[in-house]
C-alpha cells in the first residue's frame, strides 16, 4: 500500500496552543505541576500529527523530557508543535514549550521534546501516512535528526523484544 496521499510540508502541521497558568495548575510550591504541561504538549502535538495524517492519531511514545525551568502562576505558557518526520505509519512530532511574563513580555523556553504519533484508520489500525518533504535547511536537520532518533527507537524496541543482537 502506497503512503497516504501527496507528500506534505512541515508547516503544514504547523500547531500552537496558549494557556494562561492559573492557581489549580500549581502544586504545593506554586510551579505548574509538570502532568499539566505534559498534557499540553501531547494535545498541541497530537493536532500536528491528525493535520499532516489527515486521521485520527494516538500517541506512541514521548521521548525524554526535561523541564530546564519551573512555569509559574500568572505566566502564558505556548506550546509549539509540528511533524518533523514521517515513517509509513508514525509520524515525530517535535514540540517547543515557552512560558511568557505578560506584564514583562520576557519569554523563557522550559522544555522541547518529541512525540511519536500513529496513524489510524476507521478500524482502529495502523494507516500510511503521506510523506514529509523538508525545503529549509532547518527543517532538513530537524528531518534528518528525527530519522537518526527513529532508527535508534526501532532497535531499541527490537532488541526489548528478543529480536536484537
Amino acid at each position: 500500500m502506497a503512503q497516504q496521499g501527496p507528500p506534505r510540508h512541515p508547516r503544514e502541521s504547523e500547531t500552537v496552543l496558549t494557556e494562561l497558568m492559573m492557581p489549580h495548575h500549581a502544586n504545593i510550591m506554586g510551579n505548574v505541576f509538570g502532568g499539566h504541561i505534559l498534557a499540553l504538549v501531547d494535545r498541541v502535538a497530537a493536532v500536528a500529527a491528525i493535520r499532516h495524517a489527515r486521521r485520527e492519531c494516538v500517541t506512541v511514545s514521548v521521548d525524554k523530557v526535561d523541564f530546564r525551568e519551573p512555569i509559574h502562576v500568572g505566566e502564558l505558557v505556548t506550546a509549539m508543535a509540528r511533524v518533523n518526520f514521517a515513517g509509513r505509519t508514525s509520524m515525530e512530532v517535535g514540540v517547543k514549550v515557552l512560558a511568557e511574563n505578560v506584564l514583562t513580555g520576557d519569554r523563557r523556553h522550559t522544555n522541547s521534546c518529541y512525540v511519536t504519533y500513529v496513524a489510524l484508520d476507521e478500524n482502529g489500525r495502523p494507516t500510511e501516512v503521506a510523506p514529509i518533504v523538508p525545503e529549509t535547511a532547518d527543517e532538513k536537520r530537524r528531518y534528518d535528526r528525527a530519522a537518526k532518533r527513529r532508527a535508534k527507537r526501532v532497535m531499541e524496541r527490537r532488541y526489548d523484544q528478543g529480536r536484537g543482537e
